[in-house]
Protein backbone atom coordinates (compact mmCIF):
# COMPACT_ATOMS: atom_id res chain seq x y z
CA UNK A 1 0.00 0.00 0.00
CA UNK A 2 1.23 3.21 -0.40
CA UNK A 3 2.39 4.57 2.77
CA UNK A 4 1.05 8.20 1.55
CA UNK A 5 -2.24 6.63 2.07
CA UNK A 6 -3.88 5.62 5.65
CA UNK A 7 -5.89 3.04 4.21
CA UNK A 8 -7.03 2.39 0.70
CA UNK A 9 -10.39 0.51 -0.79
CA UNK A 10 -10.13 -1.09 -4.60
CA UNK A 11 -9.64 2.24 -6.65
CA UNK A 12 -9.33 5.04 -3.69
CA UNK A 13 -6.81 6.25 -1.26
CA UNK A 14 -7.90 7.79 2.08
CA UNK A 15 -5.31 10.26 3.88
CA UNK A 16 -5.28 13.20 6.43
CA UNK A 17 -5.59 17.13 4.81
CA UNK A 18 -2.83 18.83 4.13
CA UNK A 19 -2.54 22.27 2.78
CA UNK A 20 -1.49 21.69 -0.97
CA UNK A 21 -5.37 20.56 -1.20
CA UNK A 22 -6.69 23.68 -0.75
CA UNK A 23 -6.80 24.96 -4.41
CA UNK A 24 -8.37 21.83 -6.15
CA UNK A 25 -10.86 21.45 -2.67
CA UNK A 26 -11.93 25.08 -2.71
CA UNK A 27 -13.13 23.92 -6.49
CA UNK A 28 -15.12 21.24 -5.24
CA UNK A 29 -16.78 23.70 -2.61
CA UNK A 30 -17.12 26.63 -4.95
CA UNK A 31 -19.23 24.42 -7.36
CA UNK A 32 -23.19 25.07 -7.57
CA UNK A 33 -23.91 21.42 -8.02
CA UNK A 34 -21.56 19.80 -5.69
CA UNK A 35 -23.14 22.29 -3.00
CA UNK A 36 -26.74 22.06 -3.91
CA UNK A 37 -27.88 20.60 -0.98
CA UNK A 38 -25.73 23.53 0.98
CA UNK A 39 -26.64 27.22 1.81
CA UNK A 40 -24.07 28.04 -0.15
CA UNK A 41 -20.98 27.68 -1.44
CA UNK A 42 -17.67 27.96 0.06
CA UNK A 43 -14.83 30.82 -0.57
CA UNK A 44 -11.10 29.63 -0.56
CA UNK A 45 -10.93 31.43 3.05
CA UNK A 46 -13.76 29.03 4.30
CA UNK A 47 -12.02 25.80 2.65
CA UNK A 48 -9.22 26.80 4.16
CA UNK A 49 -10.61 27.18 7.75
CA UNK A 50 -12.47 23.80 6.85
CA UNK A 51 -9.14 21.48 6.50
CA UNK A 52 -7.78 23.33 9.16
CA UNK A 53 -10.72 21.95 11.55
CA UNK A 54 -10.81 18.16 9.45
CA UNK A 55 -6.75 18.34 10.20
CA UNK A 56 -7.70 19.36 14.19
CA UNK A 57 -10.44 16.46 14.32
CA UNK A 58 -7.91 13.71 13.26
CA UNK A 59 -5.59 14.81 15.89
CA UNK A 60 -8.63 14.62 18.36
CA UNK A 61 -10.17 11.63 17.40
CA UNK A 62 -8.04 9.32 14.92
CA UNK A 63 -10.38 10.38 12.22
CA UNK A 64 -12.40 12.99 9.94
CA UNK A 65 -13.66 13.30 6.26
CA UNK A 66 -10.79 11.91 4.58
CA UNK A 67 -9.28 13.43 1.81
CA UNK A 68 -10.59 11.18 -0.89
CA UNK A 69 -7.81 10.40 -4.15
CA UNK A 70 -8.61 7.92 -7.09
CA UNK A 71 -5.53 5.46 -6.50
CA UNK A 72 -4.95 5.29 -10.26
CA UNK A 73 -4.07 9.54 -10.36
CA UNK A 74 -3.71 10.16 -6.97
CA UNK A 75 -6.76 13.05 -8.22
CA UNK A 76 -8.55 14.51 -4.91
CA UNK A 77 -12.28 13.78 -5.83
CA UNK A 78 -13.38 15.19 -2.06
CA UNK A 79 -14.27 13.46 1.19
CA UNK A 80 -15.32 10.87 2.65
CA UNK A 81 -15.32 9.70 6.29
CA UNK A 82 -16.18 10.25 9.60
CA UNK A 83 -16.53 13.11 12.09
CA UNK A 84 -17.97 13.46 15.29
CA UNK A 85 -20.89 15.62 15.78
CA UNK A 86 -21.96 17.89 19.00
CA UNK A 87 -24.73 19.82 17.11
CA UNK A 88 -28.09 19.68 19.50
CA UNK A 89 -30.66 16.89 17.49
CA UNK A 90 -32.06 13.19 19.35
CA UNK A 91 -29.50 11.89 16.89
CA UNK A 92 -26.09 13.81 18.54
CA UNK A 93 -23.64 13.45 19.86
CA UNK A 94 -22.54 10.91 17.66
CA UNK A 95 -20.49 9.73 14.68
CA UNK A 96 -21.31 11.00 11.57
CA UNK A 97 -20.04 9.06 8.39
CA UNK A 98 -20.58 11.52 4.99
CA UNK A 99 -19.19 12.35 1.25
CA UNK A 100 -18.76 15.29 -0.58
CA UNK A 101 -17.27 14.75 -4.35
CA UNK A 102 -16.39 16.52 -7.43
CA UNK A 103 -19.15 16.42 -10.04
CA UNK A 104 -16.81 14.65 -12.19
CA UNK A 105 -16.65 11.87 -9.97
CA UNK A 106 -19.80 11.30 -9.33
CA UNK A 107 -21.86 7.96 -10.70
CA UNK A 108 -18.82 5.76 -10.71
CA UNK A 109 -19.79 4.53 -7.54
CA UNK A 110 -16.64 5.96 -5.18
CA UNK A 111 -19.18 7.39 -2.52
CA UNK A 112 -20.57 3.85 -1.96
CA UNK A 113 -17.58 2.22 -1.90
CA UNK A 114 -15.77 4.74 0.22
CA UNK A 115 -18.42 4.79 2.80
CA UNK A 116 -18.45 1.04 2.93
CA UNK A 117 -14.71 1.06 4.08
CA UNK A 118 -15.53 3.47 6.32
CA UNK A 119 -17.90 1.52 7.90
CA UNK A 120 -15.26 -0.97 8.73
CA UNK A 121 -12.54 1.46 9.85
CA UNK A 122 -15.39 2.40 12.16
CA UNK A 123 -16.72 -0.96 13.11
CA UNK A 124 -13.69 -3.01 13.20
CA UNK A 125 -10.65 -0.74 14.17
CA UNK A 126 -12.53 2.45 16.13
CA UNK A 127 -14.86 0.29 17.83
CA UNK A 128 -17.29 2.47 17.25
CA UNK A 129 -20.93 0.76 17.73
CA UNK A 130 -23.01 3.12 15.38
CA UNK A 131 -23.00 5.83 13.06
CA UNK A 132 -25.35 8.55 11.45
CA UNK A 133 -25.62 9.63 7.95
CA UNK A 134 -27.91 13.31 7.30
CA UNK A 135 -29.08 15.26 4.59
CA UNK A 136 -31.85 17.76 3.47
CA UNK A 137 -35.16 15.79 2.62
CA UNK A 138 -34.23 16.76 -1.11
CA UNK A 139 -30.88 14.94 -1.58
CA UNK A 140 -31.48 11.69 -3.07
CA UNK A 141 -28.10 10.98 -4.23
CA UNK A 142 -26.86 11.02 -0.46
CA UNK A 143 -29.67 8.79 0.99
CA UNK A 144 -29.34 6.47 -1.47
CA UNK A 145 -25.58 6.06 -1.08
CA UNK A 146 -26.85 5.39 3.06
CA UNK A 147 -29.35 2.49 1.65
CA UNK A 148 -26.56 1.15 -0.38
CA UNK A 149 -24.42 0.53 2.60
CA UNK A 150 -27.11 -0.66 4.54
CA UNK A 151 -28.41 2.35 6.86
CA UNK A 152 -31.92 2.84 8.02
CA UNK A 153 -33.75 5.75 8.24
CA UNK A 154 -34.54 6.64 11.57
CA UNK A 155 -36.49 10.07 10.88
CA UNK A 156 -36.78 13.59 10.35
CA UNK A 157 -35.56 16.59 12.43
CA UNK A 158 -34.81 20.17 11.92
CA UNK A 159 -30.56 20.85 11.63
CA UNK A 160 -30.09 23.12 14.68
CA UNK A 161 -27.16 24.56 12.74
CA UNK A 162 -28.97 25.32 9.56
CA UNK A 163 -32.13 27.43 11.16
CA UNK A 164 -30.76 30.31 8.95
CA UNK A 165 -31.78 28.73 6.16
CA UNK A 166 -35.49 27.15 5.97
CA UNK A 167 -35.32 25.70 2.99
CA UNK A 168 -32.07 23.22 3.87
CA UNK A 169 -33.12 23.06 8.05
CA UNK A 170 -35.59 20.11 7.29
CA UNK A 171 -33.31 17.18 7.17
CA UNK A 172 -33.09 13.09 7.13
CA UNK A 173 -30.97 10.59 9.50
CA UNK A 174 -30.03 7.67 8.90
CA UNK A 175 -28.14 4.84 10.98
CA UNK A 176 -26.39 1.89 11.12
CA UNK A 177 -24.81 -0.27 14.16
CA UNK A 178 -21.69 -2.78 14.50
CA UNK A 179 -24.33 -5.38 14.78
CA UNK A 180 -26.43 -5.01 11.85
Amino acid sequence: MNSKYLFTSERLGFRNWNDNDLEEFAKINADPEVMEHFPKQLTVTETFDFIQRLKRHYDMHGYNYFATELLGTGELIGFIGLAYQTYESMYTPSVDIGWRLKKDAWGYGYATEGAKKCLDLAFNELNIDSLISTCTERNIRSENVMKKIGMKREGLFNHPNLKAYPAYEKCICYRIRKDH
